[in-house]
């Protein structure tokens, strides 16, 4: 059995200025995973860069609130909502509210720096 506590995930800011933390990833873990699972925090009034990923990625927002854009599309987000985010889509988040919007990030295959581009 394998858990990984929250807690002791080191905390790191994401090539996109999210506040991240690793739960699950393939290439930290003896894991026969395809995807990586990641803790996001985007803090109020901050945005996370535009970005774009070889590979699909999921948010699942847990608490917060915020606007989503993908592409030319923009829809407010909240908690218990799960974002579809298509590969080479350019992407990013923004806080609007007054609290931290924290999330999961799913990606598969797992993420990869060599698959992320800011622009």
């Amino acid at each position: 059995m394998y858990i990984k506590d929250l807690k002791d995930c080191e905390e790191f800011i994401a090539g996109d200025s999210t506040i991240l933390r690793e739960l699950l990833h393939p290439d930290k873990a003896d894991l026969n995973l395809r995807y990586s699972l990641a803790y996001a925090i985007v803090q109020p009034g901050k945005t996370s860069l535009r970005h774009s990923l070889k590979t699909s990625e999921v948010y699942y927002i847990l608490s917060g609130q915020g606007i989503m854009h993908i592409g030319d599309e923009l829809e407010k987000v909240f908690p218990g909502q799960a974002i579809y985010i298509p590969p080479h889509s350019k992407q990013f988040i923004e806080n609007k509210g007054t609290e931290d919007l924290k999330f999961l990030c799913i990606v598969d295959p797992a993420w990869r720096p060599e698959d992320e581009e800011i622009s």
